[in-house]
């Protein structure tokens, strides 16, 4: 199945000059949508997590549904202020300015190992500041994983550790 025939560019969305892979083509597709969890599933196994962990909000789309499918406990990413009970976090350089990722302070124990998911691989920067958050919590951070990577922005470069998504674009 062609996963990329199920996802919709948008044009000048959020701001002139980009364009935008929407998810919610494929989410709504139940085939598509299964298909695209069982590839994860297969490329995630093989680095045997304990658990995945999704960043705010659409990694949480791909993030627990995977780890369902798994079998594995699944934890939130989120940014400040976004979560009950006690927080560790990280704050993050942008482009223009710094931005911050919490998780609950006792969501990992020490040692497990989390894969760390979201919808799409742009620069880099935030799934880099949750490979990082997630070991400052303990965790071991065998790979990370996207439904789609931007390969032209080089997010991958950003990363010390693999990382596997199911569909490229190259511009």
């Amino acid at each position: 199945m062609d996963l990329k025939a199920h996802i919709r560019g948008i044009p000048d969305f959020p701001k002139p000059g980009i364009l935008f892979y929407d998810i919610s083509t494929l989410l709504r597709h139940g085939p598509a949508w299964r298909e695209a969890m069982a590839r994860l599933a297969d490329m995630i196994r093989p680095h045997k997590p304990d658990l995945l962990a999704g960043i705010e909000s659409r990694g949480f789309l791909v993030a627990a549904p995977l780890a369902l499918e798994l079998g594995l406990g699944f934890i939130m990413l989120r940014k400040p202020r976004k979560l009950p009970g006690l927080t560790i976090g990280l704050n993050y350089a942008l482009e223009y300015g710094t931005d911050r990722i919490e998780m609950q302070a006792d969501a990992v124990q020490k040692g497990q190992r989390v894969v760390l998911l979201d919808d799409l691989l742009a620069t880099g920067g935030t799934m880099a500041a949750g490979i990082n958050l997630l070991r400052q919590s303990g965790a071991e951070v065998p790979c990370a994983a996207a439904l789609i990577e931007l390969t032209f922005l080089g997010g991958r470069n950003r990363l010390d550790v693999p990382f596997e998504a199911l569909v490229a674009y190259d511009e």
